[in-house]
């Protein structure tokens, strides 16, 4: 019989959980140097578990597992530090960042920038009265970024012409901008000073803001294809309440 591998003591947290048998968990967690990974959590939904209250989304963690099949079999985690509070529209950003890795990332495919980027987006939906959009507008532009699909956003893709700020354009998925008339009856219509004002992370202005969440949701439905997000539901229906 092959030795079970083991990996101990990695920084991670849990992304998703949901009930495995009658006692256990299965446990989707995002970690620093494997990526996402699938763990079953033996006994963790008994109340003397010492899992129970280690493993909640959010929750900084060390966390050791092993195995060799694609489920792997969680033999430890302990708290790194505090857990983060989110409270009403930053709670549900958190589970919206979750849901997108879960969906965008494929297992075992390490992102550590990624990583270190979304313990920040956590730490900065935690404080009193986050600017939630300009976080979660920076977080997505990161992990397109870090899939691969990094944006053009200083030069029209079809002229090679450069972005100017008082024209108006259009943004051709997976490859760019593309200058189009101000009438054109289309639903993607970006200014140039936004993509000029994206390209710099500069989100202060509220059209640019706004712009950018409209192309941001565009390029991440895109790349999600036929995946729905429950989450972004949930926070048009919290916007609009």
């Amino acid at each position: 019989m092959a030795k079970q591998t083991r990996t101990s003591d990695q920084e991670a947290f849990v992304l998703h959980s949901y009930s495995y048998r009658e006692t256990s968990l299965i446990v989707e967690i995002f970690t620093k140097e494997y990526g996402r990974i699938s763990l079953v959590a033996k006994g963790a939904r008994r109340p003397t578990s010492l899992l129970r209250s280690a493993l909640q989304a959010f929750q900084p963690l060390y966390v050791s597992w092993g195995g060799r099949s694609e489920l792997k079999t969680l033999f430890g985690a302990e708290i790194r530090f505090g857990l983060a509070r989110l409270r009403g529209k930053a709670l549900m950003s958190g589970f919206y960042i979750n849901e997108l890795i879960l969906k965008l990332l494929i297992r075992e495919d390490p992102h550590e920038h990624l990583f270190e980027m979304y313990e920040a987006t956590i730490n900065a939906l935690s404080i009193k009265s986050p600017e939630v959009e300009k976080i979660l507008r920076r977080f997505e532009r990161v992990l397109l970024s870090e899939l691969g699909y990094g944006l053009t956003l200083t030069h029209d893709v079809k002229t090679q012409s450069e972005i100017k700020e008082n024209e108006i354009y259009t943004y051709l998925m997976g490859v760019g901008p593309t200058k189009i008339k101000p009438n054109t009856n289309i639903d993607l219509k970006l200014s140039g000073k936004a993509l000029l004002d994206i390209s710099n992370d500069n989100l202060d202005d509220p059209s640019t803001l706004s712009q950018c969440k409209l192309l941001m949701r565009s390029l991440v439905t895109h790349h999600l294809g036929n995946k729905s997000l429950h989450t972004r539901r949930l926070l048009i229906d919290l916007q609009s309440s």
